[in-house]
C-alpha cells in the first residue's frame, strides 16, 4: 500500500485525528458598505458587522442550544484568526462570550486573498479598469487574478502549514479515532467529547481551505460561498475530513429581518410599488 501523496490532504491531517473544525467568516465591513473590494486591506467591522459578530458569538456560545450544531461537547481548544482587523474583532467577540476560553491567536495563514491593485477600489471602477482581467479571474481562477496579487495556488502554499498547525494542535492529547464504528449521522446517542476549535476567516482564504482538506482541484475554487458571520463545521473521524454544515447563517435572523423591513420602509416612503 503506498503512502500518502505528497500534497494532499492526508498529508497534513494527523493519523486518526478526532476532532472538530468550525469555519467562521467575518462580519460586515466598512468596505463592504461602500462597495469596495477588500483583499488583505484593514477595514472594521460596520455596525451591522458587528450586531453580526455580536449573534454569532452568542450562537458558538451555546452550540448545542436547539437547533444544535454538530460540534463536540469536548473543550475548545483555540480561537484562531486572520491577523486583519475585521476578523479580529470577530474573533473578540467570541471570546467576549466564553469565560475561560484561551485568547485569540492571530493565523497569517488565514489572510484573505491578496488584491493587489484591486484593494481598495470600487467594484465599479475595478470593472472598468480591468474588466478583462477580472471576467478572466471569475472564469478562469487558477490563470488571473488581481494584478500585483496572489494567485490561488500562492494563497493554498501559505494556507497549508496552518491549517496542519491547528490540526496538529487538535490531536495533542486526544484520543485517536476509528473509522470502525457507524458513519450514518443519526445513529449516535449523544455529541461526542472530542475537542474543537474555531478559525475566524475570510470567504476567498476557506474557500481554498475547503479544498485543501477535502482534497479537490483548486480549479473548483468557486464551487464554496461563505455568506458574512457564516458557520461552517468540518468533522475528523479518524483523521477523514467529514462535512457536517456549510454556511450556516439561522443566528442572523434578527439582523436579517430588521434590513428587510428598513427596505420595506424606504420603498413605503418612496412610493415605489
Amino acid at each position: 500500500m503506498t503512502g500518502p501523496i505528497v500534497g494532499s490532504a492526508e498529508a497534513f491531517i494527523p493519523d486518526r485525528l478526532d476532532a472538530t473544525l468550525v469555519l467562521v467568516r467575518h462580519g460586515e465591513s466598512e468596505f463592504i458598505v461602500e462597495g469596495r473590494f477588500q483583499g488583505q486591506a484593514e477595514t472594521p467591522l460596520s455596525p451591522t458587522g458587528l450586531r453580526q459578530a455580536a449573534l454569532l458569538a452568542e450562537r458558538l456560545a451555546h452550540p448545542h442550544d436547539p437547533p444544535a450544531l454538530p460540534v463536540p461537547t469536548g473543550p475548545l481548544r483555540e480561537v484562531v484568526h486572520s491577523p486583519l482587523r475585521r476578523t479580529a474583532q470577530t474573533a473578540e467577540a467570541i471570546l467576549a462570550q466564553r469565560a475561560g476560553a484561551p485568547p485569540a491567536r492571530p493565523e497569517p495563514g488565514l489572510l484573505e486573498i491578496g488584491q493587489g491593485e484591486w484593494e481598495g477600489l470600487h467594484r465599479d471602477d475595478i470593472t472598468a479598469r480591468y474588466g478583462e482581467i477580472l471576467a478572466k479571474w471569475r472564469r478562469e481562477p487558477l490563470t488571473a487574478w488581481a494584478p500585483g496579487g496572489e494567485s490561488i495556488t500562492e494563497v493554498q502554499a501559505r494556507l497549508r502549514p496552518a491549517l496542519a498547525g491547528i490540526l496538529s494542535r487538535l490531536a495533542e492529547g486526544g484520543v485517536p479515532g476509528t473509522l470502525d464504528r457507524s458513519q450514518v449521522a443519526g445513529y449516535m446517542d449523544e455529541a461526542p467529547t472530542d475537542p474543537w476549535s474555531i478559525a475566524v476567516g475570510h470567504d476567498g482564504v476557506f474557500k481554498v481551505a475547503l479544498l485543501t482538506l477535502f482534497d479537490l482541484p483548486l480549479e473548483r475554487f468557486w464551487m464554496w460561498t461563505m455568506d458574512l458571520a457564516a458557520i461552517t463545521v468540518v468533522e475528523f473521524r479518524a483523521g477523514r475530513p467529514v462535512l457536517r454544515a456549510h454556511n450556516l447563517t439561522g443566528h442572523l435572523t434578527t439582523v436579517l429581518d430588521e434590513a428587510a423591513q428598513e427596505a420595506q420602509e424606504a420603498r413605503s416612503r418612496s412610493g415605489a410599488l
